[in-house]
């Protein structure tokens, strides 16, 4: 599995005479213990030590830690009398054992779920994770790759796991595997999934762990996504305006994402080959279209330097992009109308012609009326000097990053958006100087079970001009190496998991993504500083195992919706749940591997707050999707500081334990509770996700309104696995916490032997606990603990620098905070004095031990304030 020209070495020897797992008599057992009964007799178990080969340029420390582990891991195999390009075959069953899984269930995206035996699985199961309470421990069964074959886990009947693995081509064919899925034991579900991916880094050598890289600066930084804002209407003047407002409010984008709308595409069909395609508004319309070039579109191209940096920067009306968007939704209703009419036979479909034509007329109107307005177009002013400057003008997209940059000082990263193979339909063949190909689409027959999708049906109906994959180098570098120089900083790669669909005549769909991520990767680290790319519906093993030696972040839930595409009312509300419990569970496995992205929100939705909380601490960007002047300043400023930065947590947020084997989305009673660390503590958020989830039945995602209300949860300091950070080990062993409630404003104290705190939660709502380790000061009994700020989200995260002190005459506290605003810290005792910024300044005591001082956003040291109290 190993690179070409790297030497392949067998290093391993098990440190530990006891292996864990056993597959005899037709029962695959750890420990003993049953996981699998009525195995087939072609069924291998191979231990780690024996499958295993590394190669040379694996690191050491890897290498010594899957070793270590070698005797709790091995492989599942099978065999088969005939060769085929898919195979299915089962493992064995199991019944009333509780598992929690992964699943596919659309192309690009996968959620959790949960059940107790083999029957209860989805398609396209990604891992399954066993609870094995005999022996306190926890085992992952993990579908992995062989040769050039992938695999999933599939329900049998009976209780049956089915094991379902193929090429992607007709022409591979393959009847044997010994190592075609993974198993690991631990008594630790965290630390499983550390130690599994990590042998699992060793075994294939194809992939690297987070651990091993450095995720792109935007990490930490609050950003601006154009999507939702305009769709594909996205233009210069929109986007500088939208940039605009955000600094105006005090809450600068260190970062902006130009999504979908600025590339040059047209579809098959249009009469110029050459132009852009006209009319393109809302998602689901770009989805046939392909380059036609690799640069810009005219929208951008046409783009004059120096625009809005000057006195009669043009104008901007936010109205617009809503007027075009709700016209193209009736255009799409209408045409959704008419296929509805032509599947239940009906012949006359005139009066949806007309309605077409005359939503089509109308909204040709109020594009030409923006264009009209622009003052973009180099055509126009041809012989005058609107510019700010009367130098040589320039054009294009690097003109506007470099207005973007002169005008917005603060603005580190300009991303753009473009589909792994160029645009949703690919490039069109004879366009460019690459040889490209369109390709029909055929569905894998294990997303059988999945979800309807738009952009599948789309796909399949227009195929994808695929550049053929010895270009894939070339062709990369050809988008990147131009955009670079445009002033672009990185890309979203969206889309990814078409390859799937078109590797036919590759060599099959791991032969052909190596082609491509190859290409991929060698142009992210010549381009984008080795780590500009954010991964976007690309939740599927193929791209984990084979993609990401250098992609450091991506999305790990499906798209924010801000209401359902299907039309259920209650949607607005409910999909914001089904949100976060794909991104809290996705974590688990895709973080070993890239920095979980929770994606972006909008400030002023109805469920705007929720998402924030969860954003807050979820340890990765914050960026929101707003529309021109669609903003809710008070809720960013709690997420985001003056600066652009953010309160960002230590760790990417996981579901506590208790979650691992429920269900927060219809269960009617199940909180989702996801943990984190601060630097001088931990966190706990409780969400409450109730009211919808995945159907088998109907296959689909969807309300469960009766599981719509509020629920009790409990939250104790013990759910916070401390032991998971190095840094955070330590903060796990006090005797003693003080608990702050964000949104109830409330402080408790804790010690790992008090009762959980129990509270109710309402529907689409949430809480976030801070938990702090309590310091006695001295030899004195004054008992102290810093909260933060309590006017973010993350008060927690305020915290930077703590440092106690002790003399002969008097103890006390250090505190640098970062932010402005009430700084909030138990103290059993009122301090004597207290200083900030080296002025004694007044606070605020109570005998319930809450202290407090305002504190100010000073802009010399980047907001951070020190507060000295002496006791």
């Amino acid at each position: 599995m190993a690179p070409n020209n790297v030497p392949i070495l067998n290093v391993f020897r098990s440190e530990s005479s006891e292996q864990y797992f056993d597959l005899s008599d037709g029962r695959f057992s750890v420990k003993g213990v049953s996981l699998l009964s009525e195995v087939p007799n072609n069924v291998t178990f191979s231990p780690f030590c024996s499958i295993c080969q590394t190669s040379s340029d694996v690191p050491t420390h890897l290498l010594n830690r899957a070793n270590a582990l070698s005797h709790k891991a091995g492989f599942l195999g099978f065999n088969k009398e005939d060769s085929s390009d898919k195979l299915i075959n089962s493992l064995g069953k199991f019944d009333n054992r509780d598992f929690l899984s992964i699943f596919r269930f659309k192309t690009w995206w996968s959620t959790m779920w949960v059940g107790n035996s083999g029957s209860d699985l989805q398609m396209e199961t990604q891992w399954l994770l066993l609870n094995v309470p005999e022996i306190n421990s926890y085992v992952i069964i993990i579908p992995i790759i062989q040769g050039s074959f992938r695999s999933a886990f599939q329900p049998g009947t009976d209780g049956h796991v089915m094991i379902f693995a193929e090429s992607g081509s007709t022409q591979v064919k393959a009847s044997n595997f010994d190592a075609i899925a993974y198993v690991h034991v631990s008594d630790n579900p965290y630390t499983l999934m550390k130690e599994a991916y990590s042998a699992l880094r060793v075994h294939l050598n194809t992939f690297r762990l987070l651990e091993e890289k450095a995720p792109p600066n935007l990490v930490d930084k609050f950003g601006w996504c154009t999507w939702d804002a305009f769709y594909l209407t996205v233009e210069p003047v929109g986007v500088s305006h939208g940039v605009n407002e955000f600094f105006e409010a005090g809450v600068p984008p260190r970062f902006l994402i130009i999504d979908d709308g600025w590339q040059s595409i047209n579809l098959d069909g249009d009469e110029n080959p050459n132009e852009d395609a006209r009319n393109l508004v809302i998602g689901g319309t770009q989805m046939t279209a392909r380059l036609h070039r690799l640069e810009e579109c005219d929208k951008f191209k046409n783009y004059e330097g120096g625009s809005f940096l000057g006195p009669h920067a043009p104008s901007f009306d936010p109205k617009r992009p809503k007027m075009l968007i709700s016209k193209a939704i009736e255009l799409e209703n209408v045409e959704k109308a008419r296929d509805k009419a032509i599947q239940s036979g009906i012949t006359d479909l005139s009066e949806f012609q007309r309605q077409i034509e005359k939503h089509k007329q109308e909204l040709d109107m109020i594009i030409r009326g923006g264009e009209q307005s622009s003052t973009t177009s180099p055509a126009s002013e041809e012989g005058s000097c609107g510019s700010y400057s009367c130098k040589a003008k320039k054009y294009g997209m690097k003109a506007f990053t470099s207005d973007l940059r002169t005008k917005f000082k603060s603005l580190d990263d300009i991303y753009v958006w473009h589909a792994l193979c160029g645009a949703w339909g690919g490039v069109k063949p004879g366009a460019t100087h690459l040889n490209s190909k369109i390709i029909p689409c055929k569905v894998s027959p294990g997303l059988d079970g999945s979800m309807s999708d738009l952009a599948v049906v789309k796909l399949v109906e227009g195929g994808i001009g695929l550049v053929h994959p010895d270009q894939a180098v070339d062709f990369y570098d050809s988008m990147h190496s131009y955009l670079s120089e445009a002033g672009i900083t990185g890309v979203k790669v969206d889309v990814i998991h078409t390859l799937e669909y078109v590797s036919e005549e590759f060599g099959g769909r791991i032969e052909l993504a190596k082609a491509y991520y190859k290409g991929l990767t060698s142009s992210l680290v010549k381009n984008f500083n080795g780590n500009g790319l954010i991964a976007s519906m690309q939740q599927c093993n193929d791209f984990f195992f084979l993609g990401t030696k250098q992609i450091s972040i991506g999305r790990v839930g499906d798209d924010f919706w801000f209401q359902d595409p299907n039309g259920d009312p209650m949607g607005v509300y409910w999909l914001q749940g089904v949100h976060m419990i794909h991104c809290a569970y996705n974590s688990m496995w895709m973080g070993q591997f890239i920095q979980p992205d929770w994606d972006m929100f909008q400030s002023d939705h109805l469920c705007a707050k929720f998402h924030a909380g969860s954003r807050a601490i979820c340890g990765g960007p914050v960026y929101i999707s707003d529309s021109v002047c669609g903003h809710n300043f008070d809720l960013i400023k709690q997420l985001v500081y003056p600066d652009g930065t953010i309160p960002k947590c230590q760790n990417f947020a996981l579901p506590t334990r208790d979650c691992l084997f429920k269900n927060p989305l219809f269960d009617s009673k199940t909180t989702l509770k996801i943990w984190n660390f601060n630097k001088f503590g931990g966190v706990v958020g409780a969400f409450n996700c109730q009211g919808a989830g995945w159907d088998p039945k109907e296959q689909r995602i969807k309300g469960y309104s009766q599981c719509y209300k509020e629920i009790l949860c409990s939250v104790h300091v013990s759910e916070i696995e401390w032991d998971q950070k190095m840094e955070a080990a330590h903060l796990g062993k006090a005797e003693e916490y003080v608990v702050y409630l964000n949104q109830a404003d409330e402080l408790f104290q804790m010690t790992p032997k008090s009762d959980p705190i129990q509270m109710v939660i309402q529907p689409s709502s949430f809480e976030i606990f801070s938990f702090v380790p309590v310091q006695q000061l001295g030899s004195s009994s004054t008992k102290f603990a810093p909260i933060g700020l309590t006017n973010m989200f993350n008060s927690g995260g305020t915290v930077q620098e703590l440092e106690y002190t002790s003399g002969m005459e008097s103890y006390g506290a250090q505190i640098k905070v970062k932010g402005g605003g009430n700084f909030l810290a138990y103290s059993s005792q009122s301090p004597k004095k207290c200083c900030l910024n080296g002025d004694m300044v007044t606070f605020e005591w109570s005998a319930s031990g809450k202290l407090s001082l305002n504190l100010p956003w000073v802009e010399e040291t980047a907001g951070v304030s020190e507060v000295v109290l002496v006791f």
